[in-house]
């Protein structure tokens, strides 16, 4: 038996696979974030164990004798977050997570420095681990001064977990301390924020040894000796591996709350000038991209408490034979965008309202919006020398068939659509456990869900969707000014 661990924003998921990697068990326990300030998001470590160990005994309840086969662990975590220990491993404040913002700041003069966009393949946002130093540096110099290491969050896991000091290249990717095409920490990055390799955790691959399961939580879990762990990756690498997208050309676009369309590479193809996520991948010599946009779901679910009906009857009334634009445009930038604009100012916008314009005509509007800024993603991936014939579908956005059918014409790809199955960050993660204990070969471990069915564009409203994505890139550029105080 092999273990994923997810560590996720809201909760620990732990998933059992056997050696077909089948799923044969799964457990939860749940978690919360602290928002002292605004623009603020944390979370005491201690949660993450406690939550771990609340999944792991309810998989001890309802799997013992699978639990007691483990001979792999593998670790997946929200990506980006500051965890600060001191020289006796103790947890000096609580976690920066990925999605604070008290650090624009200093992430905009680390961005002004060339050599992050340089060795790093990517701007420095906000949100990265970076900046967040900076901002400890000189906003609680106290603290800072008292910094042995930094882990991401699920490393802090492996700590509990081993040990050992160790991360992996794709969760460190996203720090703004990783040479991105040598794989390995930039002791000039370092020095621009303060920081020494020496404060850094060894790296490894994904795919590796990534230290032992301590003996005393082998024996209170009822496993055996020599368990190992596995490097694991982030969370989107590690859905990545769930998803089977790891070869070169390999894409899948993710429609949940914010929107992601991820793409293996078997170079380092960086971009940073227009917002593409360039990142190490979970396997060796691979890397991957992603495009990001802030609202997906999230879009429609805005528009469903405006309008005061469910997304499933809005999408509803749309039937499912796609329809050619109508002229309304809606720009999804509800919380800003990141993949073209890289612009946390921006605001959404319906434009080309007419007497005429009913809920269907706005709902459809609203899934062609968000259909528009997944093609500005596909343009921006591109550019950065990456060419797809076609993605898969995951997310929960990805059960209406006609915004399936949006996205396949509005991309100009086929879109499949996976059978049913677990093929998310924990599985990934248990593949990757899978691979470091028995040293199999990736790929024959990390392939795709079967296709249940395939979206084709819609060959006859290609050119009105053209259009459509032409007026919609047209509007950015318009109401920059007027959206932004």
């Amino acid at each position: 038996m092999y273990l994923g661990l997810d560590l996720g924003t809201s909760g620990v998921k732990a998933l059992l696979i056997d050696d077909n990697q089948k799923v044969v068990g799964s457990a939860s326990g749940a978690m919360d974030v602290s928002r002292p300030h605004p623009g603020w998001s944390e979370q005491d470590p201690a949660q993450w164990v406690r939550a771990t160990e609340e999944a792991i005994a309810g998989l001890k309840v309802s799997h013992p004798k699978e639990l007691a086969a483990v001979k792999g662990i593998g670790l997946s975590g929200h990506m980006h977050g500051a965890t600060l220990l001191d020289d006796q491993d103790k947890v000096l404040r609580p976690c920066i997570l990925w999605n604070d913002t008290r650090s624009a700041a200093q992430a905009a003069a680390l961005d002004a420095d060339p050599q992050f966009r340089a060795l790093t393949g990517n701007i420095v946002f906000p949100g990265f681990t970076a900046p967040k130093l900076v901002w400890v540096a000189e906003n609680e110099p106290d603290i800072f001064a008292k910094v042995r290491w930094v882990l991401l969050p699920k490393d802090y896991l492996r700590l509990w977990l081993t040990g050992e000091h160790i991360s992996e290249m794709s969760d460190s990717a996203g720090t703004s301390w990783l040479d991105t095409g040598k794989r390995a920490w930039s002791d000039s990055l370092l020095s621009a924020t303060g920081l020494e390799r020496r404060q850094m955790p060894d790296l490894v691959e994904g795919t590796e040894q990534g230290g032992m399961l301590k003996g005393d939580l082998a024996t209170k879990w009822g496993m055996g000796a020599n368990v190992v762990v596995a490097g694991g990756a982030g969370d989107n690498a590690a859905s990545a591996c769930g998803m089977g997208t790891v070869g070169e050309g390999h894409a899948f676009v993710s429609l949940g709350t914010s929107g992601v369309l991820f793409a293996a590479n078997s170079s380092y193809l960086p971009n940073p000038e227009s917002a593409v996520h360039a990142f190490c991948h979970a396997l060796p010599n691979t890397w991957h991209q992603m495009g990001v946009i802030l609202s997906a779901t999230d879009a429609l679910n805005w528009h469903s408490g405006v309008t005061g009906k469910s997304a499933a009857d809005l999408t509803a009334e749309l039937g499912d034979s796609l329809k050619a634009p109508s002229g309304v445009t809606f720009l999804p930038y509800l919380s800003g965008e990141r993949t073209p604009h890289n612009d946390a100012a921006i605001r959404g916008v319906f434009a080309g309202l007419g007497h005429e314009s009913s809920r269907v005509v706005l709902t459809q509007a609203v899934l062609e919006g968000v259909s528009f800024a997944l093609r500005d993603s596909l343009e921006a991936l591109k550019a950065a020398g990456t060419n797809l014939s076609r993605v898969t579908a995951i997310g929960g956005g990805s059960r209406s068939r006609y915004w399936l059918k949006s996205i396949a014409t509005a991309l100009g790809l086929p879109v499949d659509v996976p059978a049913d199955g677990d093929f998310g960050a924990a599985f990934g993660a248990a593949r990757l456990g899978l691979v470091a204990a028995t040293k199999a070969d990736p790929l024959s471990v990390f392939t795709a869900p079967a296709t249940a069915e395939t979206v084709q564009p819609d060959a006859a409203l290609s050119g009105a969707y053209e259009d459509a994505y032409q007026r919609y890139r047209r509007l950015y550029p318009a109401i920059k000014s007027a959206t932004q105080n």
